[in-house]
């Protein structure tokens, strides 16, 4: 286990030094409501590629992520690398992927579900797909999502006190959750506690907004 959690480290390290150089991408969305820390945001689809694990809330990213990051460093079938990026026809020649942000984690029947968001340049044609057979591509549709940011230790306890904030939000406001909650993280674990960017993302449905379409 501290094997993993130490090639974990590194390699957000490195993927953390390029970031330095560029901009790291992340998730688009439009911001439709917003009361505090809690904010609902329509997003635009986007693909995925998505691993389950076994293991408890704080550990379960570290054997995730040590997977995910082999395949956009190159272990598909193009052997193209693809770049990080702020959680495909094939080809011969070797191309990174851009990693996304943030990295997301979701319980899913007793395992966590961790995925690192493809860049917006890829469809789901030209996504290089995955060597692993634990590793599987998706792509999800445009979406409502209800999002509490917080700062703070990455802890199942910060985790379910937030979720459980949310959750009180979605339902005072009568909103129909039709989604797992979501953990995103957009930092590196060595980024102080106190200045990381953490969020609970919930999906729902707004019956307001869908009336309007």
């Amino acid at each position: 286990m501290q094997k993993i959690k130490q090639i974990f480290v590194i390699a957000v390290l490195a993927l953390s030094a390029v970031g330095n150089v560029m901009a790291i991408e992340e998730a688009k969305y439009n911001s439709i409501l917003k009361e505090g820390a809690i904010e609902v945001r329509d997003y635009e689809s986007q693909i995925i590629a998505e691993t389950l694990v076994s293991g408890d809330f704080e550990d379960a990213g570290g054997e995730a992520f040590k997977r995910l990051f082999k395949y956009i460093s190159g272990e598909n079938t193009a052997r193209q690398k693809i770049d990080m990026t702020a959680p495909v026809g094939l080809a011969n020649a070797s191309q990174e992927i851009d990693m996304t942000s943030p990295v997301g984690q979701t319980r899913i029947d007793g395992k966590w579900a961790v995925n690192f968001l493809m860049p917006a340049s890829y469809s789901m044609e030209t996504i290089p797909q995955p060597k692993d057979p634990k590793i599987r591509l998706r792509l999800l549709p445009d979406r409502h999502i209800a999002a509490i940011e917080y700062s703070g230790f990455w802890s199942e306890e910060s985790y379910l006190e937030n979720k459980g904030k949310l959750e009180s939000w979605i339902s005072e406001k009568q909103y129909n959750v039709i989604g797992q909650p979501i953990w995103a993280r957009y930092n590196p674990p060595f980024t102080p506690w106190f200045l990381r960017r953490n969020e609970i993302l919930i999906p729902i449905n707004m019956p307001e907004l869908v009336s309007q379409k």
